[in-house]
């Protein structure tokens, strides 16, 4: 049984849809609900016209005067006629405002979306549970919201029909009243049911649609093309992927089975009691109790009232269910960031004294079951080059990610010239902080968007934009591009020209120096370059960074030796500080990194 609290719950869920619409669409809402007033009332209207028309024509069969009973039928006709045209029009601009409402809603629900993805941290989207209500989140609330809004209006339309039916029907007969009731209850009983039952199904079989979708993003994206065909992966994807639909799908199927069955016992019902109430009506006029017009009258309301039941009955059941599939989105808009602006910041201090300090900082990422971070003691100097080696997983890339504050250490400090990360605004701190990530991006836009993305305060057009360009070494690639800066790039749209690895990651080192940042993080810098390229982007690393403050991360050693320090990590600790020479010196783990990639060369 559902609690009394659960369906608090639900009713909250209701309002909240309400509200979301109202205020993406309120002029469409306040005319849709002029609308259901109008439309609620124009059945009866109706009615009662066809009951004058079927009457007048019977007196006018024995009238003495043809002519005059013409005209009344005539009258009564026009009047029907008018009113039908009037509905027509009606639900014609029903259409158009449940469309401009609908498309309102879906966009609305989008820039939702997009603001709460990007507020919330990056820990979330290391999380499976996340991208579960994610999944659920982007395939319901487009369309739930306003499907409520429309189930609202169109239950409210019904709700009309019927009081205003029924009280006619009990005029007649208190029992068409309650065969009205017994026949249309079973049909909302199981439209309740099985709402339920398809919301249980979605929920637990989220995962497995995620990874289906998975395997058609691996069969159909770009990245993984190359592999695809050339270990021949196509048929073991595309087998994985139809099993998992196949699964979906006869889940699905099997709940519209059983739906489907359970909807034909009770529209035989709903049929029975539709003839069965004719009959009794019949009767009642061949006995001289009702004319022809009100038998038709009683007949056509009770079948009006009885698919508007249905539909009332229906309408809450599919609230019900809308509510429970936007359970999701509800779930997603409530994820809160653990890392946020407090509520008095610390002005941004001026990086002139102790620089950025790390002092016994540790870290685990969320059900991680060791730590990736351990007693960390790293100090930035201002306007030093510092590197950081070791081998894979030492927890480089994790230090970074701390420094940016994408996450927060789990204890110790991470201070700016005294003052903790912590007491500044987060986005003010990651102002100051240029980033090339060794899985950077390749943005299919132009080449000067590629850079400019870097900056989005600055100027595009500036002449510092063609000034990183320079420095990273991709403006005379850019040059020879037929439409050079405004070039498309990639190859998803018309006209794209599509780089090398070594230029795209040319393009992305621009991307970071364009950045007017205090620190620069590079994170393999060189991974993709060729040997000279690499020489110049050690030779004039010091002019491109201006005095700004650099971190280095890399395995090429040769890219290291320009750092003022080198810190080396293994296991999540910093086991080796020094310069080149000192670390050579003292023969650690330095100095056989560097013999074991410097030995091939003098091999």
């Amino acid at each position: 049984m559902i609690s009394l609290k659960q369906r608090l719950k639900t009713v909250f869920r209701l309002q909240r849809a309400i509200r979301l619409v109202w205020q993406c669409a309120p002029g469409w809402t306040l005319l849709n609900l002029v609308l259901v007033m109008v439309q609620g009332v124009l059945p009866l209207a109706t009615l009662y016209l066809m009951k004058e028309i079927i009457d007048a024509v019977v007196e006018g069969v024995s009238s003495p005067d043809p002519q005059a009973a013409f005209r009344t039928v005539m009258l009564w006709v026009l009047l029907a006629g008018g009113v039908s045209l009037f509905s027509a029009m009606c639900n014609a601009l029903s259409g158009l405002v449940g469309e401009a409402q609908g498309v309102a809603v879906t966009d609305h629900v989008s820039d939702l979306v997009h603001a709460k993805s990007i507020e919330v941290d990056l820990e979330y989207y290391e999380n499976p549970f996340f991208h579960d209500t994610l999944q659920r989140a982007q395939s319901e609330a487009p369309y739930r919201p306003a499907r409520i809004v429309n189930g609202l209006v169109l239950t409210a339309q019904s709700g009309i029909i019927v009081v205003g039916i029924l009280g006619l029907l009990f005029s007649f007969s208190w029992l068409t009243g309650l065969v009205l009731f017994a026949a249309a209850l079973p049909a909302g009983i199981v439209r309740l049911v099985y709402a339920r039952r398809q919301f249980d199904f979605e929920k637990s079989h989220a995962e497995r649609e995620r990874r289906a979708w998975y395997y058609h993003w691996l069969l159909t994206g770009r990245e993984f093309a190359k592999e695809v065909r050339l270990f021949s992966l196509g048929a073991v994807f595309s087998q994985r992927f139809n099993d998992l639909r196949s699964e979906l799908r006869h889940g699905r199927l099997n709940i519209v089975r059983h739906r489907s069955l359970s909807d034909g016992l009770v529209q035989s019902l709903a049929t029975l009691a539709v003839f069965g109430t004719l009959l009794f009506m019949a009767n009642q006029a061949v006995s001289g109790v009702i004319t022809i017009g009100v038998l038709v009258m009683y007949f056509q309301g009770f079948q009006r009232a009885l698919a508007a039941l249905q539909n009332l009955l229906q309408g809450l059941a599919g609230l019900y269910e809308d509510n429970l599939f936007l359970t999701d989105f509800y779930r997603f808009l409530d994820f809160e960031p653990s890392i946020r602006a407090p509520k008095r910041p610390v002005a941004l201090p001026e990086f002139k004294h102790e620089g950025l300090v790390f002092e016994k900082v540790s870290f685990t990422y969320p059900r991680a079951s060791r730590q990736a971070l351990h007693d960390i003691n790293f100090q930035l100097r201002p306007g030093e080059v510092v590197a950081l080696v070791g081998e894979n997983g030492a927890g480089k890339t994790t230090l970074v990610k701390l420094l940016c504050r994408l996450y927060d250490p789990e204890c110790g400090s991470i201070t700016l010239d005294g003052t903790d990360l912590k007491d500044l605004d987060p986005a003010v701190w990651q102002r100051q902080v240029s980033v090339l990530f060794q899985d950077y991006i390749h943005y299919d836009l132009s080449v000067r968007d590629n850079i400019w993305l870097g900056d989005v305060d600055a100027d595009p057009n500036s002449e510092e934009l063609t000034a990183a360009a320079r420095f990273s070494g991709v403006d005379p690639i850019i040059r020879r591009l037929p439409a050079g800066y405004d070039a498309q790039l990639g190859t998803e749209f018309l006209d794209g020209r599509e780089l090398s690895i070594g230029e795209w990651q040319k393009l992305a080192l621009a991307r970071a120096f364009f950045r007017k940042a205090r620190i620069v993080i590079l994170d393999e810098p060189s991974s993709a370059l060729d040997p000279l390229a690499e020489a110049e982007l050690i030779e004039g690393f010091r002019q491109i960074i201006q005095g700004r403050s650099a971190v280095i991360i890399s395995h090429r050693l040769s890219t290291v030796r320009m750092a003022d320090r080198i810190f080396v990590m293994a296991h999540g600790r910093i086991t080796e500080a020094g310069s080149h020479v000192e670390l050579l010196e003292r023969d650690g783990l330095y100095a056989r990194l560097y013999r074991a990639q410097a030995g091939h060369y003098q091999s």
